[in-house]
């Protein structure tokens, strides 16, 4: 873990509000929420893997959104009761930088919907196939 300094120095202010602070993009807004871009999903903060662009689709939400993460163990869940709602809020498991939230809403085959912030991931496109 580090510091507040630390992440304020690597993150932009808008980054460290997602990431350390929970906060939350706009919807439609983000980098990533329409990406179609073959590719890994790393974590902003520590850059650990979390999601493949082969578990990306389109809910419609306006965020980035995947049926299931890259590897067991990667995704931390928590119990977020802030705003009125009763959410699962999603963190890196590695860092604790705070992702989005999961709801069982997505598709087959595990019926999860990982609803994530563009702000707290970081595409590294797939090498190209030449």
């Amino acid at each position: 873990m580090h510091d507040d300094d630390i992440w304020r120095d690597k993150l932009t202010p808008e980054e460290y509000h997602v990431c350390r602070e929970k906060g939350t993009e706009r919807p439609f807004t983000g980098e990533y929420w329409d990406c179609k871009e073959e590719g890994i999903y790393t974590c902003r903060c520590c850059g650990e893997k979390l999601f493949l662009s082969d578990s990306k689709y389109d809910s419609g939400c306006g965020w980035p959104s995947f049926f299931q993460p890259a590897e067991a163990g990667a995704i931390e869940e928590a119990r977020d009761i802030s705003h009125g709602m009763i959410r699962t809020e999603v963190m890196c498991k590695a860092c604790g930088a705070h992702l989005g939230h999961v709801f069982e809403d997505g598709p087959a085959p595990t019926g999860l919907r990982y609803c994530i912030n563009s702000l707290s991931v970081k595409l590294q496109p797939a090498p190209d196939a030449d």
